[in-house]
């Protein structure tokens, strides 16, 4: 009976129905309640219905009655991570590879944890240990890469991505990773051999993806901006078979956000709630990550990068009530929301353990903004402006595999723009003072001025270290990595090397009223 129910919740799982594939484990359980291989798929189980505490509990259980498994503190490892209890995760994970040395996924797992934490160089020598067990760990390469681009070392990170592609020529993730090392130019050679690898109609769309980009990528380097923008425009209508997206149903959603945020916006139990925080907003592309290593290079600011608190506290909140956000704002009352503020500073108080701020550069944050003003009304809000064609082309260039659907499209870049726009112009009018407009194209014009302002608006003092954001270590997290440990330059604009080519593109702008 036990056998049946465990493999009847198995099937659930597989098929996506985790609240029966729980019921099922959990029958079998009363059956064997010592059972490790149970109590660890009664905890997956759980972990997919957001119940993390207790997954944790029952792993630890497990872990007991079977010491010697390095599956199950690998796996407890994971259902920490998600509850945000990355300390607790990095412990598990340390002790799965104690007990497995010789499994190069353990070593690739806490490599992955640890560029969660942004310890970006801790992360390398476990990855590299991971190759080491299996040199065909062809995650292991890129994840590597990607931390030896977040230290800037762009050399190292190109000769790993090449290093995977000699084990596995046909990588479209490698190809796309080396196109996004920004300062590593392809040649002609390359673009021979990406021609080739985008036109196989046997690729895995993913790795497809990839090579169709940087295809686009390799093309622009050389010189040949009209066979670029047209490999662009390919690969972004190949790419919209994964990525879908709905503009009508995103601009609802917006105005509902928008809406719940006026009845959210009671006085707080406490105004300065959130003062450590200096959250920066604004779409892709926007120069968000040259604004957050300008406040990083401040003595008393630590740059957290894209962190994904602040939405698994919402997310928290929906599955508790039953009902996503926005829709139960209208009933959270002023200690509800005091309460997620708590929650949010709880889950990233690791980033003040060396200075007294930290930035959140979360950019699809701006969707969120009424909820941070509920949660962290001492919290400071810097929206990053930056040239709307300039903006959408290079969001049209980019490969985000997540979170950015709408941006393989320029009429679905255009009413993104439009709904972002409108809404923060809603939330900069509300509270006067409580978002900051920071634009590139005025940071080129004065530096020393905006940077005043910038270093104002977040309640800092002005640091001279600022100016110099370039000189300041630490890892970034993003594909601009190289572009912000370098000065100021005024030749980065892409979209006049391509003319008229992009007036599809200014149309689609000028339609939604978005070409501010």
């Amino acid at each position: 009976m036990a056998a049946q129910a465990f493999h009847q919740g198995q099937a659930a799982l597989a098929g996506g129905d985790a609240a029966r594939a729980e019921r099922l484990f959990a029958d079998a359980l009363r059956a064997l309640p010592d059972h490790p291989q149970l109590l660890a798929a009664r905890a997956a189980a759980l972990q997919r219905m957001g119940r993390a505490e207790e997954a944790a509990a029952l792993l630890r259980r497990a872990a007991t009655l079977r010491p010697g498994d390095a599956a199950l503190p690998a796996q407890l490892g994971g259902v920490l991570a998600d509850s945000g209890d990355l300390a607790g995760a990095e412990e598990a994970l340390r002790h799965a590879c104690s007990l497995a040395p010789t499994a190069a996924a353990g070593w690739y797992n806490l490599g992955k944890l640890l560029q969660m934490q942004a310890r970006i160089e801790d992360s390398v020598a476990p990855l590299e240990r991971a190759l080491e067990l299996d040199p065909a760990l062809e995650s292991a390469y890129f994840l590597l890469g990607e931390a030896l681009m977040m230290l800037g070392r762009s050399a190292d990170s190109a000769a790993q991505y090449r290093r995977l592609l000699a084990v596995s020529p046909r990588s479209g993730h490698a190809w796309w990773g080396l196109a996004n090392l920004k300062a590593v130019r392809f040649d002609a050679a390359d673009v021979a051999a990406l021609e080739r690898l985008a036109g196989d109609p046997a690729l895995p769309l993913d790795e497809a993806i990839g090579a169709r980009f940087a295809l686009g990528k390799a093309l622009e380097d050389v010189g040949r901006h009209p066979d670029a923008y047209a490999a662009y425009v390919a690969a972004n209508a190949f790419a919209r078979r994964r990525f879908r997206w709905n503009p009508t149903a995103f601009r609802a959603w917006v105005e509902r956000a928008v809406e719940a945020s006026a009845r959210a916006d009671a006085a707080p139990l406490d105004p300065r709630l959130g003062e450590e925080v200096i959250f920066i907003v604004g779409m892709p592309r926007s120069a968000s990550t040259l604004t957050e290593q300008i406040l990083a290079a401040h003595p008393e600011v630590e740059g957290g990068s894209e962190l994904a608190d602040l939405g698994a506290v919402i997310g928290e909140e929906s599955r508790r009530r039953g009902r996503p956000f926005p829709e139960w704002t209208a009933e959270a009352t002023a200690a509800d929301w005091h309460r997620l503020g708590t929650r949010y500073l709880e889950r990233t108080a690791g980033w003040r353990a060396r200075r007294s701020r930290f930035t959140d550069k979360n950019p699809t944050n701006w969707m969120l903004t009424g909820a941070i003003r509920a949660m962290l009304p001492g919290a400071r809000i810097v929206d990053c402006r930056r040239d709307a064609v300039e903006t959408c082309w290079s969001c049209f260039r980019q490969v985000f595999w997540a979170g950015h659907d709408y941006s393989y499209d320029f009429d679905h870049l255009a009413d993104y723009r439009q709904s972002y726009l409108r809404a923060m112009r809603h939330w900069s009018d509300a509270r006067t003072g409580s978002v900051h407009e920071q634009s590139y194209e005025a940071l080129l014009e004065d530096p020393e001025g905006r940077t005043r302002a910038l270093l104002e608006a977040c309640g800092l003092p002005f640091d001279p270290a600022c100016l110099r954001f370039f000189e300041a270590e630490r890892s970034v997290r993003t594909a601009s990595a190289a572009q912000v440990r370098e000065p100021l330059r005024r030749d980065t604009a892409r979209a006049p090397r391509y003319g008229n080519l992009l007036d599809p593109l200014r149309e689609a702008l000028s339609r939604h009223g978005t070409m501010e």
